[in-house]
């Protein structure tokens, strides 16, 4: 059987076509043999009936020739039906073991993409535990567990303590600000504007160093 496919050492691979090829190759013999076995039927002697009579002569009553071609037609495709299960079956495996094989594959190229993310993300210098709503913060998306790696010119490399952020937001006051977190383990960006509104302060927003 002709396959659709070669891997990398020039050994063909089965593919789903190639299975319902096989598949169809079945049912046709399948559907010969019972075209045989109705032959039989109809001379009324089935597989094993006798061909001779009681005095053991060969019977006049019946097709002899047509009777033992079809028990041997009947003989070669039931093994013909034996070995195409086989090689459907085989096929069946490699398909599955290749499914599985390529789903285990992406879910480590998933698991190396998302390593690969957290290596080059720089570590968080604070978090924000606070949002109140209706404020620039909330405005520009700032969510509650936003662990932040920079705000303003105030990065992971240069913070030393809050007063750092509230400088920047001071002198920042009308002018928006790119403000870095990471939510969820993959970097989110956002414009946050400090600016006057309802509520204290420029920001409406509470954020805490973490401690390392």
């Amino acid at each position: 059987m002709k396959m659709t496919e070669e891997n990398s050492s020039g050994k063909s691979e089965i593919s789903m076509k190639d299975v319902r090829n096989l598949v169809k190759k079945k049912d046709d013999i399948e559907e010969q043999i019972k075209a045989y076995y109705d032959v039989l039927e109809d001379q009324g002697v089935g597989v094993e009936g006798p061909l001779v009579d009681e005095e053991g002569f060969p019977r006049a009553d019946v097709n002899l020739y047509q009777i033992r071609a079809a028990r041997h037609d009947i003989s070669c495709l039931q093994n013909d039906h034996k070995a195409i299960m086989v090689e459907i079956e085989e096929a069946l495996h490699q398909l599955h073991a290749r499914e599985k094989a390529k789903r285990e594959q992406d879910e480590a190229g998933a698991q190396g993409d998302a390593m690969e993310l957290q290596v080059t993300l720089p570590p968080p210098f604070a978090r924000v535990d606070a949002v109140t709503q209706g404020s620039p913060a909330c405005g520009a998306g700032l969510r509650v567990g936003d662990e932040v790696i920079e705000f303003g010119s105030v990065n992971t490399g240069n913070f030393q303590n809050l007063q750092n952020i509230a400088s920047v937001v001071q002198h920042s006051e009308g002018k928006p600000l790119r403000v870095s977190v990471i939510r969820g383990g993959q970097k989110a960006q956002m414009s946050l504007t400090p600016q006057r509104w309802s509520g204290r302060g420029l920001l409406g927003c509470n954020i805490v160093p973490i401690h390392r």
